[in-house]
Order: structure tokens, then sequence, then C-alpha cells
């Protein structure tokens, strides 16, 4: 079961949640620090990403791992605070710069592609004091931090996603509360900072297009994730309809602006204006774009990159009682199948991530597809032989190699997430996505591989699975 020759096999991670270093050469708080200092549980354990793996002083160790698995991509962020204390290029911390250089040209030494996202989930506080991405002048201050990054570090990088999972961060940071700012504004908060997260991502990708495309060569896109959703009653009309609704709401919401025609989905612009008006507002909850805008949106990404851990499914629940909230707006409750496994949030549906990509194929006309992250976590204490969890990234493997060969979709690049044990946002460091082990009890954050790394660096050697379909 050979992948495409020149396949990228990668392993992912995120500033925030690896690098450690929080205040050190110079670094200004991101909006992690604020809120992960500030307590109340709202972290697993009060627990914070202050030292984390302490990648900020251990690139090295990394850099180990990586070779180890021989990946022929690997996928990391830069910490917008850390080059740009304030958000601003009013000071440019040249020591921020010195790092993410060296991890860069350390990578290429090794025959290693960088794909570097700009933003993942991060924001400089300054911004967030400012508003954040509730408020429109974060567009223009998300483009000139990525002009900075292309022209600082683009002569080599020739991958980026501009912002990682926005209808993530929507919902988590500005519906839910969830994240930070931990403030929750149900049914306005996730349309209004999805607004910005659109306009902001297309304007830098027609900077990277119009300022930096001819002389670099790059790719830019920016990284949806996607739960694959299936109607609970596959007999029933209403949780057909409500299961494909719900994709219109969670994934087509961010992709069909920017791959299609600048716009939001038809059925997510009339659920949400009629709630809206059943609940009394004079206006839709959903912001509108500008034809201007929509043009401007409008085919602003050169690959699909798209994140899948789970599926779940999906029964069509009436909002009779007009609650506010996303789900409310698209009458849909979601669950997993009993007879799934789990570990936490992540219920193992290796078959969901086929169907997934053969929804993107045949939605976005066929485009070039990377899976920016996928991955297993294990409860802590995590087993170093961790052939349970192999088994699900074989049978992904499986499922990818299916959706490849027979279903003729253009997947180019696979992403594990996550190269190391990190800081996993609201449940800290009790959850471990590591293809190595980390010992956060240990000054010296030790990296071990678990089986699973043993195994995916076979997989990486052979390009592909040895066993048969």
């Amino acid at each position: 079961m050979a992948f495409p020759v020149g396949f990228g096999w990668a392993a992912a991670t995120a500033a925030y949640q690896v690098e450690g270093g929080w205040d050190a050469d110079g670094k200004g708080p991101c909006v992690w620090d604020t809120f992960t200092h500030q307590g109340g549980e709202r972290v697993f354990k009060n627990q914070t990403g202050d030292v984390a793996c302490g990648s900020y002083t251990l690139w090295e160790e990394d850099l180990k791992c990586i070779k180890q698995l021989g990946l022929t991509h690997y996928r990391f962020s830069l910490s917008w605070s850390r080059l740009l204390p304030d958000g601003t290029t009013g000071f440019i911390n040249q020591k921020g710069i010195d790092y993410y250089n060296k991890i860069i040209d350390d990578l290429l030494k090794n025959g290693v592609t960088p794909i570097v996202t700009l933003y993942h989930f991060d924001l400089p506080q300054a911004l967030e004091d400012q508003g954040g991405w509730l408020s429109e002048s974060i567009i223009e201050s998300f483009d000139k931090y990525a002009q900075f990054c292309f022209s600082t570090f683009g002569d080599r990088v020739k991958q980026w996603i501009t912002i990682n999972e926005a209808n993530v961060l929507s919902m988590m940071a500005y519906e839910l509360g969830m994240f930070p700012p931990g403030i929750p504004h149900f049914g306005t908060g996730g349309y209004q900072a999805a607004h910005n997260l659109i306009k902001a991502h297309a304007r830098s990708w027609h900077s990277y297009d119009s300022l930096f495309r001819k002389q670099q060569k790059g790719m830019v896109s920016l990284s949806l994730f996607a739960v694959w959703l299936e109607p609970a009653d596959p007999n029933s009309v209403s949780d057909q309809e409500a299961a494909k609704r719900a994709i219109k709401f969670h994934l087509d919401f961010f992709a069909k602006p920017i791959f299609i025609d600048g716009d939001y989905p038809e059925v997510v612009k009339s659920q949400i204006a009629s709630m809206s008006q059943k609940q009394g507002y004079p206006s839709s909850r959903l912001p509108e774009f500008t034809e201007e805008e929509k043009k401007m949106i409008k085919g602003t990404a050169d690959f699909f990159a798209v994140q899948y851990y789970t599926t779940r499914l999906i029964k069509y629940q009436e909002n009779k009682k007009g609650e506010l909230g996303i789900l409310q707006d698209a009458e849909i409750e979601f669950f997993p199948d009993p007879s799934w496994k789990n570990v936490d949030w992540i219920y193992v549906v290796p078959w969901g991530v086929r169907k997934l990509l053969k929804y993107i194929k045949d939605t976005y006309n066929n485009p070039v597809i990377y899976i920016t992250e996928n991955g297993f976590p294990q409860s802590d204490p995590a087993p170093l032989d961790d052939t349970q969890r192999w088994e699900h990234f074989r049978q992904t493997f499986q499922e990818l190699f299916k959706a490849i060969q027979l279903d003729k979709v253009n997947l180019q690049v696979y992403c594990a997430w996550s190269l190391l044990d990190n800081f996993e946002w609201n449940q800290g460091y009790s959850s471990r996505f590591g293809l190595f082990h980390v010992d956060f009890e240990d000054p010296a954050r030790p990296r071990v591989p678990y089986t699973s790394a043993k195994e995916y660096a076979k997989i990486i050697r052979n390009n592909g699975l040895e066993a048969h379909l």
C-alpha cells in the first residue's frame, strides 16, 4: 500500500503548546499567558504553558525527534508576541527572529520542509485588549504581521497556514468563552469573530499574492477543523437535512467564502436570519459581506488544509424556545455512537476521514488537500508501548490510502498531531497526543519515543503501509 511518490509525512506542534519561555528574551504576553495565569480552574489543575516542552531552549532535542522519525515536513507555528511583543511592527524582537530562523535553517539542512502557521490561538494580549477578533481593527494588524513574516522568513518557507482552525477559535474563544479572553457571547461573538478571521486571512493571502508570490513562489492557506457528521437516523429526512446543515455551519461556513464565492452558505444565512427575526433582532446576527469583500475573499487559498480527529452523529433539534447559540441556529444536536471507542472527546472513527476527504473533493473542485492535524490522545499516565493507539493510526492510514486510490482525492501531505506531548489547551498536560513522550516533572523535559513513533518512522521509510487493503 504505497502512497504516491513525494507524499509528505509530517508531524505538527504549535508555539504556545510546546515552547515555554513565556516571558524570555523580550517576548510579550499572549492571551493564553494571561488566561492561564488568572487560574480559576479553566484549565486542568490550573496548568500553564509557561515552560511546556521547553522547546524555546530545547529545539535541538525536537530536531532529534524529527530526524528519528524521518519526517519529510514539519509543521510549527510562530508566536506572534515573541516576534512582535505588542502585536505591531512598532517593536520587533530580534531574539524571536533568531529562534525561528534557526528552526527553519536546521530543518532545511536536514531535508525537512517547513510548514509554518502564522497564528495558532496565541493572540498578543495587547491586541486582545483592543477587542481581539471582535474588532475590525484586527484585520489590518494581522495583515501587517503576516507581511512581516513573509518578508522575514518567506525566502525559505514555501508553505504557509495563516490561521489555525479559525472555526474552533471563533467558537471556543468568542462564542462559548472557553478559550481566552474567556467571555461568552452566545449567538453573536462567534459570528463576529469568524467574519473578521475570514477577512484577515483573505487580506494576508492577497498581500502574499501581490508582494511576495512572484519572488518566493510559495503557497498560502488557512487550516479548518472538521468533524465528519452523519445523520443519527439515516432513514430520517429531518436528520439527513440536519447533518447537511451541520456541515454547512461547521466547515462550509469558512470554506465556501474562501474557496467558492466569497459568501456564507445560503442555508446558514437563512437559518440565522430567521432565528434573529424570531428573537426580535432588527437584522441578522450574522454580519454580511459587501460585494467588494466577497470579491476580495473568493479564491484566497492555494490548497485545502483540514484537521480531522473524530466523527459525530447529528439529529434535528428544533429551537422551539428561540435560544441563542450556533447549535440552536443550526437546529441540531450532536453525539457519538455508543459503540465507538474514545479517549476524552475523540471517538475513534477512521472511516470518517475518508468520507470527509471525499466531501471536500466533491464540494471544492478537487483541491490539493493537506491534513494539517490528525491524531489520538492517551490519558496520563500514558504507556510507552501504545499499541492500541498505533492501531488507530494504522486504520487511519488505510482509509487515507483508499481515499487516494479509490476516491482519487488529491491528498499530498499528512501531519500527525503531535510531535510531542504538550499543553493541550483546557486539558493542560492530562491529554497526551505526542509521538514522543515528554516528562513534565523533569526539568530537562526528556523526549522518549512511544511505539507509535517507531511505527510511524517505518511508514515514512516505506512511504505507506506494508499490509493489504
